[in-house]
C-alpha cells in the first residue's frame, strides 16, 4: 500500500491550486496580529502608531518569509510536471509549516528577543526548508518528474545547492537562539548566512567556469 502512494501520479494541477489557496490564508492571517491598543475616548497620536513596532517587525519577517517560500513554490512546480503520493505528503507537510508560520509570528512579536519565542519561529522556518528541499530532491529524482527540456543540469544544480543554504540558514538560527536571539532575528531577517555561502558559491562556479574556458 505505501509503495502504491509513492508510486501513483495524483492530480497534481489540484494540489498546487490548494497549495496557493492556503498560502493566501497565511499571508492574510499576519494582519490579525497588527492592532493599536489604544482606548477609543483617547486621541490616536504618532506615538502611538510607533509603539507596536515589534509586531510590525515579525509580521514584515513572516510577510517576506511567506513571500520567498510561495515564489520557490511556484519555480519549482515551472520545472516540476508531475506529482505521486510522496511528493504530496511533502508538498502537505510544507503548507502545514506555512499555516503555521502566523502563530509563529504572533510569539515573537509577544515576546520579542526571548530564546523560545526565537526557537520556536527558527524551527518553523526550518522545517519549511526542509520539506520545500524534500519536494525538490524527490521530485528531480524521477526523471519524467521534472522537464528536462526547459532546464539544464546546472540550474538543477542550483536550485539543490540553494535549498541546501536555506535549510543550513534555519538550523543555524535554531542553534543560535539558544545564545543570541536577537542576533538570529536579524539573521532569519536578512538571511546573511545564505547570502554569505551563495556569494562564495556563485564565485567558485565562475572560478570553474574561467578555468575551463583557459583549458579549450
Amino acid at each position: 500500500m505505501k509503495s502504491e502512494l509513492k508510486t501513483r501520479e495524483v492530480p497534481y494541477e489540484r494540489v498546487l491550486f490548494f497549495s496557493d489557496a492556503v498560502v493566501a490564508i497565511a499571508i492574510t492571517l499576519l494582519a490579525l496580529d497588527l492592532k493599536l491598543d489604544v482606548p477609543e475616548d483617547q486621541h490616536l497620536t504618532f506615538k502611538d502608531l510607533l509603539l507596536p513596532w515589534k509586531n510590525y517587525l515579525a509580521f514584515l519577517l513572516s510577510f517576506f518569509n511567506i513571500a520567498s517560500f510561495w515564489r520557490t513554490h511556484h519555480q519549482i512546480y515551472t520545472y516540476v510536471k508531475k506529482m505521486n503520493g510522496r511528493i504530496m505528503i511533502y508538498n502537505i507537510g510544507w503548507l502545514l509549516f506555512i499555516i503555521i508560520l502566523p502563530f509563529s509570528t504572533t510569539v515573537l512579536s509577544t515576546h520579542f528577543g526571548e530564546s523560545v519565542a526565537v526557537f520556536i519561529y527558527s524551527f518553523n522556518i526550518l522545517a519549511l526548508s526542509v520539506f520545500q528541499n524534500a519536494i525538490w530532491d524527490s521530485s528531480d529524482l524521477k526523471k519524467d518528474f521534472v522537464d528536462r527540456e526547459i532546464i539544464s543540469q546546472d540550474e538543477r544544480e542550483r536550485f539543490r545547492v540553494m535549498f541546501n543554504f536555506d535549510m543550513i540558514n534555519g538550523l543555524l538560527c535554531v542553534v543560535l537562539s539558544f545564545f543570541m536571539p536577537t542576533v538570529t532575528f536579524f539573521l532569519l531577517f536578512f538571511k546573511i548566512p545564505v547570502i554569505f555561502l551563495a556569494g562564495v558559491y556563485l564565485a567558485n562556479q565562475r572560478r570553474k567556469e574561467l578555468s575551463k574556458l583557459k583549458n579549450q
